[in-house]
C-alpha cells in the first residue's frame, strides 16, 4: 500500500465536517421511506383502502424517485453536488407540507402527491450523497465508506418508526360490528377524520428539520471532487452501456428494493394477520426490525475489512432466501396452503408475556442481512465509471422503481384468489411474498457473477 493511500485513509483529510453534514442526509431520507410502511396500515383504516389500493403508497414513493432521478443526475452534472442537494431538500420539505391539506380534505390523491414530491427530493439527495461519499476518499475503500454512511440511515428509520407508533397509530382498531354501530349513530366520519389528522403533525415537524439542514448545507464548503470539471470530460448514456457491471447493478438494485420495500411495507400487516397482535405492538416490532437493520449495517461495515463486499452480499442473499421461505411457510396462509406445521412453532417475545410464530421472527431477521445490499450494489455499480459516474448513479437510483413494482406485485398477488384461503378472514399478505424469493435469487447472481467490473474501467 502506498503512503498516499495510508494518509488518505477512509475519508479525504480536511472534509470530516462536510462528510458529517452529508451523512445527515442519509438520516433524513429514511423518514419518508419508513413512515410509508406505517401509512399503509393507517390509511387501510382511516381512508378505508383495500389491500390492493395500499400498494399505491410505495408506488408513489418509488415513482417519485424514478421520475426525478435522471433530471437530478443531469442537474448535478451541470451545477455540482451542493446545488443538487439543496434543491432536493427544498422538494423534500414541500412534499411534507402537502400532508396538511391532504389530511384536512381526507383525499388519498393529495397524500400520494405529497409522497411523490418528497420522493423526488430524496432522489436528488440519494444521488448527490451516495456519489459524493463514494468519491470522498480512496477508491479501494468506497464500499466501506458508503456502508459507514448508510449505517446512519437506519437510525433515522428507528426514530421515524418510534414516532409513527407513538403519534400516528392510535391503537383504536374497531371491528366490523363496531364500525357499523358507529355508522348507524353518525360518529364514524368523525373517527375517520380524527385518524387522518394524526398523520400530518409528524410530517410538518419533519419539514422544519429538513429546512434547518438545508440552511447548514448552504453554509458548508464542498470540495471539487468532480473530476470531469477539472479535465473537461463529460459522461454519456452511450458510454455507460459499455459497463456490464453497472447495468448488472441496476438489475440487482431493482429486485433488492422490491425485496426491501415488499418486506417492510407489509410487515405490520403480516404481524397482525399471523400473530393476533394489534397495530401498536406490531409497530414496535417494526422498530425492532430497524434496530436489527442498523446493527447489520455497522457489523457489515466492520466485517468488510476481511471479506470481499460483493461475496458477503451473496452469502446474505442466500440466507434471506431461507428466512423468507420460513416466513411464507410459517404464516397462517402457508399452513393452510401447504400444512407443514411451521405456523405452530411459537416463540416468546423477550421481556413480554407475548408469543409469535417463527415466521414473524424470520421476516424481521431478514433486515440484518439486507442491510449491506443497497450501498454495496451502488458502490459496485459506479466503480470505475469515471466521468460517467453521476449519470450512472442517477440511473441506479431510478432502479428504486423496483420497490414500487415489487410492492404492487406483492399486494396484487395477495389480493387475488392465490392469497385467499377458506377459513381465513381476509387475503393474506404472506402469499404475495413469493416475489421476494425471486428478488434474492437475482441479488445472489449479481453478487457472485455480475458484479465483476468489466468495460473501459477508469482507475
Amino acid at each position: 500500500m502506498s503512503n498516499s493511500k495510508k494518509k488518505a485513509g477512509l475519508i479525504t483529510p480536511g472534509y470530516i465536517v462536510t462528510f458529517i453534514l452529508v451523512v445527515s442526509l442519509f438520516f433524513l431520507w429514511s423518514w419518508p421511506n419508513t413512515l410509508n410502511d406505517f401509512l399503509i396500515t393507517q390509511f387501510k383504516k382511516s381512508l378505508e383502502l383495500s389491500l390492493a389500493q395500499t400498494g399505491f403508497l410505495p408506488f408513489a414513493l418509488k415513482t417519485g424517485y424514478f421520475c426525478l432521478a435522471i433530471p437530478a443526475g443531469l442537474y448535478m452534472q451541470k451545477k455540482g453536488y451542493k446545488a443538487g442537494i439543496l434543491l432536493g431538500l427544498i422538494l423534500f420539505a414541500a412534499g411534507c407540507l402537502l400532508f396538511y391539506p391532504a389530511a384536512s380534505t381526507q383525499k388519498f390523491i393529495l397524500f400520494l402527491c405529497g409522497i411523490f414530491v418528497m420522493a423526488g427530493g430524496c432522489a436528488f439527495l440519494e444521488i448527490g450523497a451516495n456519489s459524493f461519499v463514494v468519491s470522498l476518499g480512496d477508491k479501494e475503500t468506497s464500499e466501506r465508506r458508503l456502508n459507514l454512511a448508510q449505517s446512519f440511515n437506519p437510525i433515522g428509520s428507528i426514530i421515524a418508526s418510534t414516532s409513527a407508533t407513538l403519534f400516528i397509530f392510535s391503537g383504536n382498531e374497531p371491528d366490523a360490528a363496531t364500525i357499523q354501530a358507529w355508522k348507524d349513530t353518525g360518529i364514524y366520519e368523525a373517527f375517520l377524520k380524527e385518524e387522518n389528522a394524526r398523520v400530518f403533525p409528524v410530517y410538518i415537524t419533519l419539514a422544519v428539520v429538513v429546512l434547518i439542514i438545508a440552511f447548514l448545507i448552504s453554509r458548508a464548503k464542498f470540495p471539487q471532487v468532480e473530476a470531469e470539471k477539472e479535465s473537461g470530460a463529460k459522461g454519456s448514456f452511450k458510454a455507460l452501456l459499455k459497463f456490464p457491471h453497472w447495468w448488472g447493478a441496476i438489475i440487482s438494485q431493482f429486485f433488492y428494493l422490491g425485496a426491501q420495500l415488499g418486506t417492510w411495507s407489509f410487515i405490520v400487516l403480516y404481524i397482525t394477520q399471523n400473530s393476533g397482535l394489534g397495530e401498536k405492538t406490531a409497530g414496535w416490532m417494526l422498530t425492532a426490525n430497524m434496530i436489527i437493520f442498523m446493527i447489520g449495517r455497522f457489523f457489515s461495515t466492520w466485517i468488510m475489512k476481511f471479506f470481499k463486499p460483493t461475496r458477503l452480499m451473496g452469502i446474505y442473499a442466500i440466507i434471506n432466501l431461507c428466512l423468507i421461505s420460513v416466513a411464507i411457510l410459517g404464516s397462517a396462509w402457508g399452513e393452510a396452503r401447504f400444512g407443514l406445521g411451521l405456523n405452530h412453532l411459537i416463540l416468546p417475545i423477550p421481556f413480554t408475556d407475548l408469543s409469535v410464530p417463527v415466521g414473524v421472527y424470520s421476516l424481521i431477521l431478514t433486515a440484518f442481512f439486507m442491510s449491506l445490499m443497497y450501498p454495496t450494489n451502488f458502490a459496485s455499480g459506479v466503480k470505475g465509471l469515471g466521468p460517467n459516474a453521476k449519470l450512472g448513479a442517477s440511473i441506479l437510483v431510478m432502479s428504486l422503481i423496483g420497490g414500487a413494482i415489487g410492492s404492487l406485485v406483492i399486494s396484487k398477488l395477495a389480493g387475488t384468489g392465490w392469497g385467499a384461503i377458506s377459513g381465513l378472514d381476509e387475503h393474506q399478505i404472506a402469499s404475495g411474498m413469493c416475489y421476494i424469493l425471486l428478488a434474492y435469487t437475482v441479488i445472489a447472481w449479481y453478487a457472485f457473477v455480475g458484479s465483476r467490473p468489466k468495460g473501459p474501467i477508469y482507475e
